[in-house]
């Protein structure tokens, strides 16, 4: 119980912290607005497309019933996708201001650029998926294109302004937690080197995570399975992906070496699924399931195959760095070494000691 109200007393002072200083404070604010008005706007979309779409049996579907339910099924994947990104990207943001991990936030602008990229993509894969069910005579609404077009190209617009916001401050947040790292870490700049390994291992970690099921919820959503077996397995997949991430952290935290090594093994597994998938998206015989949302799988496939080799890398990195000190820093609460900060801003600045002198009165 005593643990449990320290670790609560530590991530209150710390969320604390994030709102009293400038320059935390800027990077959430500046991250919540861009989250709230994008979200604002794919939901007015999202209401444009459910409001004026007919009843599945009112649509002229003809032979091409199966492609129009998959169209139907594109636009909210797009949109839910993207506004949950956005509320992902909070809680990211949260936890590297309280963390005061460099390493996230950096990541975070990084991602950002992604989220870029996916929001210029869905402005044409939604404008076909539109274009085919007015085609199918599928919308009571003929103008429902032009009465979200330009929420569609705002979106694209304001994560560019945002980014380059965030860059700015991120900057000035490296420059502002080196000091806190030093605290925390030390001067040694050896032991420096560990801890920002870890920093990019822990980040990859949650990114890998929304990629992944990012990739997922659009397979399952759009695509689905050739066999129930298929469906079922790849549902399967996203808790499992979940547990293997925490286990990954765990492990690498208290430096148990065989927990990595079958974490190193099931990530050769994931990148090999993700390859395949990729492969299957371009095969001339299976294209024809995946083209409504071909473009996105294939930005979200790649970006994880990228990510999954730098996870890899970067925990082989972390492996090596086993039984050399950096343990005991992780595993040490910072409020406990706030309370010897003194004696870390000392070590460099030794006074020299003044004799003591008897005084015969």
């Amino acid at each position: 119980m005593a643990s449990k109200s320290k670790r609560a007393s530590s991530v209150a002072k710390s969320t604390g912290e994030i709102f009293t200083r400038k320059w935390p404070r800027l990077f959430f604010i500046v991250a919540a607005l861009q989250a709230i008005i994008c979200i604002a706007f794919e939901s007015y979309t999202f209401s444009q497309f459910q409001t004026g779409l007919k009843d599945m049996t009112d649509a002229d579907w003809g032979a091409n019933k199966e492609d129009g339910q998959a169209q139907t099924k594109t636009i909210p994947t797009f949109l839910g996708l993207l506004m949950l990104a956005f509320i992902y990207d909070i809680v990211l943001v949260w936890d590297a201001l309280r963390m005061k991990n460099t390493i996230q936030i950096i990541g975070l602008c990084i991602a950002n650029l992604a989220f870029l990229v996916y929001s210029a993509l869905q402005i044409d894969q939604i404008h076909v998926a539109i274009t085919r069910l007015i085609s199918y005579n599928a919308f009571n609404n003929l103008d429902i294109w032009s009465e979200v077009q330009g929420e569609l190209i705002a979106i694209p617009c304001i994560i560019s302004l945002v980014s380059v916001l965030l860059s700015f401050i991120a900057w000035k947040l490296y420059q502002e937690f080196a000091w806190d790292i030093l605290k925390h870490i030390g001067a040694d700049y050896r032991m420096k080197k560990r801890y920002l390994h870890y920093q990019v291992y822990i980040a990859l970690l949650k990114f890998d995570f929304f990629f992944f099921v990012g990739f997922t919820i659009q397979f399952l959503v759009v695509v689905g399975g050739k066999t129930t077996t298929e469906f079922i397995l790849t549902a399967i997949a996203i808790p499992v992906t979940i547990i293997i991430l925490l286990c990954a952290a765990w492990f690498t935290r208290r430096e148990w070496k065989l927990g990595m090594v079958v974490v190193m093994i099931l990530y050769l597994g994931g990148l090999t699924y993700f390859i395949y998938k990729l492969a299957r998206i371009y095969d001339p015989k299976e294209a024809q399931f995946y083209m409504p949302v071909r473009k996105s799988l294939t930005a979200f496939a790649v970006l994880t195959i990228i990510l999954i080799i730098l996870t890899i890398i970067n925990g082989l990195v972390c492996m090596l760095n086993f039984g050399a000190g950096l343990k005991h820093h992780l595993n040490t609460p910072r409020q406990e070494i706030d309370k010897d900060q003194a004696s870390y801003s000392m070590h460099d600045v030794k006074q020299p000691q003044l004799p003591s002198r008897m005084t015969i009165d």
